[in-house]
């Protein structure tokens, strides 16, 4: 029996000879969401419970075989998918789907790593308690994955990444062990805060299989609007306007540019776009008031910050939804952007982030030098204006071959944007991870102490580089 064939039996051991993926149609776990990485794995394997993952990557380690952790397969950086060598295996947390448990008087939820992201929400809104995690990928997900790359949202502006929302974490760790930190404690000053340590990690330094999350009371009613502005210098001063009259109650704000809701109408023309004929309306913005006391008070804060800033020129015109079924449909047309893209070709995407004041300047400078260094270039600018997050994405020029376009200005396209978010002080991932997608520009663009830090961490961790090689860090 050759040593691998032995493995892939202890593993069948583990978690049952159905659970260990070797034959078939894998394409679901060895391709990234995008499709722009296929990799070959040794074996899937999925386990059902925290002392079956801690089996799993002790028997691994033992063999010398690395493992990929994997929740939904959502990610957008090539993080959880294996390399093409056939050595790796995919640890799928699929199975682990729990919530272990809703404590309301401490306002907290506990979950597995493999819990989807909108089961969660429903769970606990059936409770009578709200979950603020939100994105498009909600339906497919997963906590784990969540934590693992400190994903973002919608509603950042008002309840913060994925990091701010955990209070504990279960982890095994690339030797085998089980940190078991699910206290549920706000706080807990006893050394190094091990769970930020993990968040974050894209599983480079172990595998999440539990965590800890907070809850906050259900809303009295959510109001929803969508507005046409004149430009993102508005859309900034909206915002903080939207601050001022909304305070708590603001819990998302979005933009959307001009192009990039055309996507929408071209792909998606059952969806109906407030101001599609607006051509004085460059960008458009949703924005979400959360309020606790009535739907009569959320809709007289609104109907305030509108009338303030119409006064002001910062808004030209704007709709508010005066149903559930009218909210959603506003959303759906936000989140319905990064589809209407792909409908449209391959293209080159960015996860950005930058001080909100300088956002319009940043915008202003980079769309001018991608258009002089690819004219006909065209810029689809979006994403959570409300916490400084772009997705400033560039689509091939009209008639010219998507997929050619990125395989050759990729490289090109990448420098411009990423050498301005350094000259703004700003992040090139704001809420995706690096993955292996941005592995190279992470060395190009963090400090050289960072990195040592980083490695350092991974080293002491990971010393023999079993956890999601490859992926955040190169060790060389």
């Amino acid at each position: 029996m050759t040593q691998l064939t032995q493995l892939l039996e202890q593993l069948r051991a583990i978690v049952g000879a159905g659970n260990v993926l070797t034959d078939g149609n894998l394409s679901a776990y060895e391709q990234d969401w995008r499709k722009r990485e296929h990799g070959k794995s040794l074996a899937v394997v999925r386990p059902a419970s925290t002392p079956e993952v801690a089996a799993v990557v002790k028997t691994c380690a033992a063999a010398g075989v690395s493992i990929v952790p994997q929740g939904g397969n959502t990610g957008m950086v090539v993080g959880s998918t294996p390399d093409a060598s056939g050595t790796q295996v995919v640890l799928s947390l699929q199975r682990m789907n729990q919530v272990r448990a809703l404590d309301g008087a401490n306002l907290t939820v506990t979950v597995d790593a493999g819990c989807v992201l909108q089961a969660i929400q429903e769970t606990c809104e059936t409770a009578g308690f709200l979950f603020p995690l939100s994105m498009a990928s909600e339906g497919s997900c997963t906590i784990g994955g969540n934590l693992g790359t400190n994903a973002g949202g919608t509603q950042v502006v008002r309840y913060g990444n994925t990091r701010e929302l955990c209070l504990g974490l279960e982890v095994v760790t690339a030797q085998g062990e089980i940190w078991n930190g699910l206290s549920g404690l706000r706080k807990d000053n006893t050394g190094y805060d091990l769970r930020h340590l993990m968040i974050g990690s894209e599983g480079t330094l172990g595998v999440i299989t539990g965590a800890i999350m907070k809850l906050y009371p259900l809303p009295a009613t959510q109001l929803t609007a969508f507005v046409a502005v004149p430009s993102l210098d508005a859309a900034v001063q909206l915002l903080g306007l939207a601050h001022q009259h909304l305070s708590a109650g603001l819990t998302g704000f979005e933009v959307m540019g001009r192009f990039a809701l055309s996507l929408v109408t071209k792909h998606f023309p059952q969806l109906r776009v407030p101001f599609a004929d607006n051509a004085t309306a460059p960008y458009c913005v949703v924005l979400e008031n959360s309020d606790q006391e009535s739907e009569a008070h959320a809709r007289i804060c609104f109907e305030r910050l509108l009338e303030m800033a119409m006064e002001q020129g910062c808004v030209l015109d704007a709709v508010v939804a005066e149903s559930i079924t009218q909210a959603r449909a506003l959303w759906h047309i936000r989140e319905s952007i990064p589809l209407a893209q792909a409908q449209e070709g391959l293209n080159i995407k960015h996860d950005i982030s930058i001080a909100v004041s300088r956002i319009p300047e940043f915008v202003r400078l980079t769309d001018a030098q991608l258009q002089q260094a690819y004219p006909g270039a065209r810029l689809v600018n979006y994403g959570h204006l409300g916490d400084g997050n772009l997705h400033y994405n560039v689509q091939a020029p009209a008639g010219v071959d998507a997929e050619a376009f990125l395989r050759d200005d990729e490289v090109g396209v990448n420098t411009i944007v990423y050498d301005m978010v350094d000259q703004f002080n700003g992040s090139i991932s704001a809420e995706h991870g690096v993955g292996s997608l941005k592995r190279e520009k992470l060395e190009q663009h963090k400090s050289p102490v960072a990195l040592g830090m980083m490695r350092a961490i991974k080293q002491a961790l990971d010393p023999d580089n079993r956890m999601n090689p490859g992926r955040v860090l190169s060790m060389q």
